[in-house]
């Protein structure tokens, strides 16, 4: 598992709109909130993307992008954003290589069945490409306004 103050894993993975996306694109010019969530527009996710989303102009004025990223594909994610007018970008690791790099490729059990799966975690990055929070097992509604708690508190 990542810890705080470490820096972060380099990613690079497809947008919605089949843009190639890297961590390295914000290096010192934006914070990210990388959020991973299990599966385009199950419930839980849509609450969380459409509160991240409720607070994208937030967000922008202190200075932090937020990325989305589940296992689906960007095909996925178009009709994901289209179907709930989310303002947020999502991200396409269909290889799981970025959840590996994250640590949020996990054995989950469910009704007593266990399988691998994506536990839905966040990480705070700063400019300088630190972790400056590290939040595995995230529930989805009210997450996105702390991130944001969090993010300001890296502008003052």
């Amino acid at each position: 598992m990542l810890k705080e103050q470490e820096m972060a894993p380099s990613f690079e993975a497809l947008d919605q709109n089949r843009r190639r996306v890297r961590l390295t694109d914000f290096r010192r010019r934006q914070n990210v909130v990388l959020y991973f969530y299990p599966q385009d527009d199950t419930p839980g996710c849509t609450v969380e993307a459409s509160q991240f989303s409720a607070l994208a102009d937030e967000f922008a004025k202190v200075n932090t992008v937020v990325l989305g990223i589940s296992r689906d594909s960007w095909e996925s994610h178009q009709a994901f954003i289209a179907k709930h007018g989310l303002r947020v970008t999502l991200l396409s690791d269909t290889a799981g290589v970025v959840c590996d790099r994250y640590g949020v490729w996990q054995v989950m059990e469910k009704n007593g069945e266990r399988k691998m799966g994506i536990v839905r975690s966040t990480f705070l990055i700063d400019r300088d490409g630190r972790l400056a929070a590290v939040e595995y097992g995230v529930n989805a509604d009210g997450h996105a306004a702390q991130m944001l708690e969090k993010a300001s508190a890296l502008c003052e």
